[in-house]
C-alpha cells in the first residue's frame, strides 16, 4: 500500500492500466462520473491479488483513493437431503479484480460503487465529512456512514442451488466506520468486520475488509495519500511489538549503569 508521502506505483503498462499525459488511463476501466468526474480501477497495480486500488476523479485532479481487500459472506437456504426442510449455507463472494466502478465527490459527501460479474454484485460505500463542533468538543472528521450490498442468489458461481433464488439488498444500520481527523487518511491492516440486513429475510450479511487505506476527501496531491490514522487494532499490534525491544533496551542499560560503578569501585 502507498505509504504517507507516496504515491500509487505508476508503471507505463501493468494489467491494462497505463501512464499517459501524467495521469494513469485504463482503456476499459474508466468511466465518466457527471461532466468532470471519473472512476479509474487501478487494481492492476496491486501487490496483492487480493487487494484492489480505486480512484476517483474529479475534473483531473483526485478527490477519493481507495485500497483495500473484500470479501462478503451471504447465508442463503438450501434443501435438506429429505427434500423437506431447508438448511442455511453460506456464500463467500470476493470482490472481483476486474470490478467495474463508479463515484462522485463533494466537499461534504462521497461515494464509490462497485459492480462485479455483470452487475449481479454491486457494493456501495458512502463517506461523509463532519466539521468542527465546538459545543460537542469535536474536530472535524470524516466517516463511513453507510454501506450497500446489492446481489442476486439465483447467480451459480457462489449459491449452490439456492431456494427461492432472487435479488437481494443488504444494508448498513446506524453505521459510523472508519472516523477519521479530517486531511488524513484511513489505514487498517487488520481485518474489520461490518454486518448488513437483509430488506428481505432479516439476514445478516457480512462484510471484512482488510488491508485498508481509504481517503475520500481533502487529498492534496494525485495518488498520494495524507498521512495515515492508524485504526486501533493496528496501534495495538505496533506497540505489542515495539514493547519489549523497549524493555530490552532499558534493561540492559539499567544492567550497563549497575556494572559501571562496580567496576569503577575496584579501580580506586
Amino acid at each position: 500500500a502507498a505509504r504517507p508521502g507516496t504515491a500509487v506505483p505508476s508503471p507505463e503498462t501493468l494489467g491494462g492500466v497505463f501512464l499517459c499525459g501524467g495521469c494513469f488511463c485504463s482503456a476499459d476501466a474508466v468511466a465518466g462520473i457527471g461532466a468532470e468526474q471519473e472512476v479509474e480501477n487501478l487494481s492492476g497495480l496491486s501487490t496483492s491479488p487480493e487487494k484492489d486500488i480505486f480512484v476517483v476523479r474529479d475534473n483531473g485532479t483526485t478527490c477519493l483513493m481507495a485500497e483495500f481487500a473484500a470479501k462478503l459472506t451471504v447465508p442463503y437456504d438450501v434443501s435438506a437431503s429429505n427434500y423437506v426442510d431447508l438448511i442455511t449455507e453460506e456464500a463467500e463472494i470476493p470482490l472481483s479484480r476486474g470490478a467495474a466502478v463508479r463515484g462522485k465527490c463533494g466537499t461534504a459527501d462521497a461515494e464509490l460503487q462497485i459492480s462485479w460479474l455483470d452487475k449481479v454484485y454491486t457494493l456501495k460505500l458512502y463517506f461523509i465529512k463532519e466539521g468542527h463542533n465546538a459545543t460537542k468538543r469535536q474536530e472535524a472528521v470524516w466517516k463511513m456512514n453507510k454501506i450497500q450490498f446489492v446481489y442476486d442468489s439465483s447467480e451459480r458461481t457462489y449459491f449452490k442451488d439456492a431456494v427461492n433464488p432472487g435479488k437481494h439488498t443488504a444494508n448498513s444500520h446506524h453505521l459510523s466506520a472508519l472516523v477519521t481527523p479530517a486531511g488524513k487518511s484511513y489505514e487498517c491492516q487488520a481485518q474489520q468486520t461490518i454486518s448488513l440486513i437483509t430488506s428481505d429475510h432479516q439476514r445478516t450479511v457480512t462484510l471484512l475488509l482488510s488491508e485498508v487505506r481509504i481517503q475520500p476527501f481533502d487529498i492534496r496531491a494525485d495518488f498520494v495519500f495524507s498521512e495515515g490514522h492508524k485504526c486501533p487494532v493496528d496501534e495495538r499490534e505496533q506497540l505489542e511489538e515495539t514493547l519489549p525491544l523497549i524493555l530490552g533496551l532499558v534493561l540492559g542499560l539499567m544492567i550497563v549503569i549497575t556494572t559501571f560503578p562496580q567496576k569503577s569501585m575496584k579501580g580506586i
